[in-house]
């Protein structure tokens, strides 16, 4: 049973998972008891290891969770998943995060409440455990280089680039994906970088929170790949 709490109709929680069955079911009970009558939806890409099962169990005892499976659908990836359940949402508020518990759930309702007074509202990683030298030097290389890039393109730019954590403005976000359906790199999984490039900088108001730690992942498998990062080349340069 949800303990009521503070109200979170207003605020949809999209969750993109792909063979997350170690860790969704967790996640989803850490929304429930923070997030009182908040709107999840997780945006299945074809999971193999029960991940889709999980959620449907869940969301037979709460109608505000919901599964969007898209194992039949032609288009993969992350990004993919994001705007597919972004267009089922009708709350003011969005929230996108990943199902692997390396955001801090609890920070979920900081970001909404940003929403407040800005339009877009990043996580921003201050602090990275577990990281291996490689991975950090490809993950900062390539942050920066989308980072200069949208400078001189005179695009919206973050102290993160590379965030998978952030909070949009429901119309916005909505709005933003029909009118640029062309826009997003689909098969990619830097959603937030897709966006970004395509706000209008002069009227959108950005916000920064940021968060001490970034863990790897309690459970299940790493899906960054050196293919990950050309594609996010993709996204910045499209």
């Amino acid at each position: 049973m949800v303990k009521k709490g503070r109200d979170f109709s207003d605020l949809t929680i999209i969750i993109p998972t792909l063979n997350e069955v170690e860790n969704v079911g967790r996640i989803l009970s850490a929304i429930r008891k923070l997030y009182y009558n908040s709107y999840v939806i997780v945006s299945d890409d074809g999971s193999e290891d029960g991940t889709a099962g999980v959620v449907r169990r869940v969301s037979r005892n709460d109608r505000r969770i919901m599964l969007l499976d898209r194992k039949k659908n032609p288009v993969k990836g992350l990004t993919a998943s994001v705007v597919d359940a972004a267009l089922l949402t009708k709350t003011d508020k969005i929230v996108v995060m990943d199902a692997d518990m390396q955001h801090p759930v609890e920070l979920v309702g900081r970001i909404s409440d940003s929403l407040e007074s800005c339009d877009l509202c990043v996580g921003v990683r201050t602090t990275v455990r577990k990281w291996g030298f490689f991975r950090r030097v490809l993950s900062k290389g390539i942050s920066y280089f989308s980072f200069f890039v949208f400078v001189i393109r005179g695009k919206i730019t973050c102290n993160d680039m590379m965030s998978g954590f952030f909070g949009i403005g429901g119309d916005l976000f909505r709005g933003t994906i029909k009118k640029n359906r062309k826009g997003f790199v689909y098969k990619g999984y830097k959603v937030l970088l897709d966006t970004m490039r395509m706000l209008d900088k002069n009227s959108t108001r950005v916000g920064e929170l940021p968060y001490a730690t970034f863990h790897d992942r309690e459970a299940g498998k790493s899906k960054l790949r050196f293919r990950r990062m050309l594609e996010v080349v993709e996204s910045t340069l499209k």
